[in-house]
C-alpha cells in the first residue's frame, strides 16, 4: 500500500484546527529491566519521520470522534480510543470538541501510532480550549510512548518514557516498510529471553549521517529477537531493506513490525521504497525525511 506523507492541511472553518501525528521510529532499544509493576526498564534513541497520522478539532458540546484513512478500520471511536482518553485527560469543565482523525499509519506497527495520536490531541486540544499542556508525567498516564510523542522531536527516552533529553542528530532519511503483520506490544516484550541489557552509550556528537549509522550499527533493538519469532515476516521486511541500493542499516522499530532502512539521502530511500512496494503490493512502505535537529 502506498503511504503518503504529512498530509497539508487545507484552509480550515473559523475554530477549527489541525495537528499532526508523525510516526515515532526508534532507531535503538536496549531492555535495562523490568520494576516490580511490570513496566520495562527502556534506553531508546527516538525520532520522528515526516509521515504520519492527522487530527482535527472543532469546538463542540460534548466529546466525539470519527475515523478516516486507510487504517481506520483498525480502530474503534470508543472511550478507549487513544485520542479520546487524551482528551478526557486535558478537558476543562464544560468544553467540548468533535475530532477527526485521519489513520493514515498501520495499527500495532510499532511506530507508536496511538501515542502519536494521544500526544497530538493534546496539542490541538489545549491550542482548542485555551489550557496548557499536560506534564510529562501525567501524559505518561496515557502510555510510555505519549511523553516522547508529546515533545516530538528526536530524544534519548529512558526510564518506562519518563526520562527525555533532546538530541541533536544529522538530517537522514528513512524507508518504512510493514509487512502487514500486527504485533501486541505485551506478547513481544513476553517473549525476551533477558531483560538486563546494558544502555546506550552517550551518542557523541554526529558531523554526518554516515557517521550516526556507524554508531547506531553497535547497538540494538532488544525486542527484534522476540518479534521475529512471532512474525516471520519481520525478517523478510528486514531482507528486503538490507537489499536496498544505499541502505546503511536495517533495523526493527518498537515492538514491530515496520521496519526501517537508514539512508544519507532522499533519492535512494525514495527508490528503496519503490522498489519493496513493486516486490510486496501488499505491504505498507513509505520514504520519509528526519529533520533531526531538536526544537530552540
Amino acid at each position: 500500500m502506498r503511504a503518503a506523507a504529512l498530509p497539508v492541511a487545507a484552509p480550515r472553518p473559523a475554530g477549527r484546527d489541525t495537528e499532526a501525528a508523525p510516526a515515532k521510529v526508534n532507531l535503538a532499544l536496549h531492555v535495562l529491566g523490568r520494576r516490580p509493576d511490570g513496566y520495562h526498564l527502556l534506553d531508546s534513541l527516538v525520532v520522528f519521520p515526516g509521515i504520519g497520522d492527522r487530527l482535527e478539532a472543532e469546538p463542540a458540546a460534548g466529546l466525539s470522534l470519527s475515523l478516516a484513512g486507510p487504517f481506520a478500520a483498525g480502530l474503534g471511536a470508543g472511550a478507549d480510543n487513544s485520542v479520546l482518553r487524551a482528551a478526557a485527560l486535558l478537558r476543562p469543565p464544560g468544553r467540548g470538541a468533535a475530532l477527526r482523525l485521519t489513520k493514515a499509519l498501520p495499527v500495532a506497527a510499532g511506530l507508536g501510532g496511538g501515542s502519536a495520536d494521544a500526544a497530538a490531541a493534546l496539542r490541538v486540544l489545549a491550542r482548542l480550549w485555551g489550557v496548557a499542556p499536560p506534564s510529562a508525567a501525567a501524559a505518561l498516564r496515557l502510555g510510555a510512548d505519549v511523553p516522547v510523542c508529546l515533545a516530538g522531536r528526536p530524544a534519548r527516552m529512558r526510564g518506562i518514557g519518563e526520562a527525555l533529553a533532546p538530541v541533536v542528530l544529522p538530517p537522514f532519511w528513512v524507508a518504512l516498510a510493514n509487512p502487514g503483520a500486527p504485533l501486541a506490544t505485551a506478547a513481544v516484550f513476553a517473549g525476551l529471553e533477558r531483560r538486563d541489557g546494558a544502555p546506550l552509550p552517550e551518542p557523541p556528537g554526529f558531523a554526518e549521517a554516515g557517521a550516526l549509522f556507524a554508531w547506531l550499527a553497535a547497538q540494538r533493538n532488544d525486542l527484534e529477537a522476540p518479534a521475529r519469532a512471532r512474525a516471520p515476516a519481520v525478517d523478510a521486511a528486514l531482507a528486503a531493506l538490507t537489499a536496498q541500493p544505499g541502505c546503511a542499516l536495517a533495523r526493527m522499530s518498537g515492538s514491530g513490525a515496520t521496519c526501517f532502512g537508514l539512508f544519507a539521502a532522499e533519492a535512494p530511500a525514495r527508490a528503496a521504497a519503490a522498489a519493496i512496494r513493486r516486490a510486496e503490493p501488499r505491504w505498507w512502505v513509505a520514504a520519509a525525511a528526519v529533520d533531526a535537529a531538536p526544537e530552540a
